[in-house]
């Protein structure tokens, strides 16, 4: 099977569930936008050691925000929905109250799925970090949503009071391998540009690529997981290789997404927009279906209308 003179292998990427929250953070202008984005992203590439994997979905115009300002859409993924609530208390209060005039609301607009009213699918946000205020904070109901507005130095922290979260897929992916370091590195970048136009999904790891694709354990006891041996080209010879002849540097694209759709649609133009002259192989990684329910046959993708 090919993509141009690409070898996609009739492989299958692994993915498992994982829970999500979309929020939207607002700002005067485009630079403090920026900024508290780099922060509020910052360390959130894997689950394996950061608290929650996190990135931009995308900017939106100005007519799309709730305070027509400046403003992104970012999903948030973590394991458990305490989980989230954790890591959302701590990011939001350290990256996103500290940012100068930063807003934060939930990201769910009319018609999506929780409901507004389904306390069961809520996590509390604002109702935590309001203690900031000291008691000086003040609520807020806006078109029947909940908001916080916590004093702080350039005037006040707008916050909202819950976020809506619902069951997403973690891990969806492919593995490019390439002639050489340009070559691959570029196909990569090509790839997560595709996927960053694309909504209800993320690429969290530096610029939507990953060097240091991972296996599950280790000879470590210490570590659940260590190096993708069998795509290291300098492990060749001494481990049981993956990598296709002539193929001297490989890179994966990790995909997170609200479904099974959205991730199989990000996938697929993944790779299209990869394959390419000295591309040799793209492939994708799983455990033989033991390690999450969620599969992406790139075959039936690659021939998908």
């Amino acid at each position: 099977m090919q993509i141009g003179t690409t070898n996609i292998e009739d492989s299958f990427a692994e993915a498992f569930d994982m829970k999500y929250v979309r929020l939207i953070v607002t700002a005067v202008d485009d630079y403090w936008l920026s900024s508290a984005l780099q922060e509020f992203t910052g360390y959130g590439a894997s689950v394996i050691g950061c608290d929650a994997e996190i990135a931009v979905e995308h900017v939106l115009p100005i007519s799309k925000t709730p305070d027509h300002r400046p403003g992104a859409s970012v999903l948030v993924f973590g394991f458990s929905v305490e989980a989230l609530s954790q890591s959302l208390t701590n990011r939001v209060g350290q990256c996103l109250m500290t940012c100068p005039t930063c807003a934060v609301f939930d990201g769910w607009g009319p018609g999506h799925f929780p409901a507004k009213d389904s306390k069961e699918r809520r996590i509390s946000l604002g109702k935590h970090l309001r203690f900031f205020g000291d008691g000086y904070q003040k609520s807020k109901l806006a078109d029947q949503d909940r908001y916080w507005r916590i004093p702080v130095m350039d005037g006040e922290f707008l916050v909202a009071d819950t976020l809506g979260w619902g069951d997403g897929i973690g891990g969806g992916n492919l593995i490019i391998q390439g002639k050489d370091q340009d070559s691959t590195l570029s196909a990569a970048r090509r790839a997560a540009d595709v996927i960053a136009e694309l909504p209800n999904v993320i690429s969290p790891f530096p610029g939507g690529v990953v060097r240091s694709g991972s296996k599950v354990g280790s000879k470590y006891k210490a570590l659940s997981a260590s190096t993708a041996d069998a795509y290291c080209p300098t492990l060749r010879g001494r481990v049981k290789s993956k990598l296709s002849e002539g193929v001297n540097c490989a890179y994966e694209i990790v995909i997170d997404g609200t479904d099974h759709q959205s991730i199989s649609v990000a996938i697929k133009a993944a790779m299209q927009a990869a394959a390419g002259e000295d591309i040799i192989t793209i492939t994708a990684g799983n455990y033989g279906g033991n390690l999450g329910k969620h599969h992406f046959y790139l075959k039936d993708l690659v021939e998908s209308d």
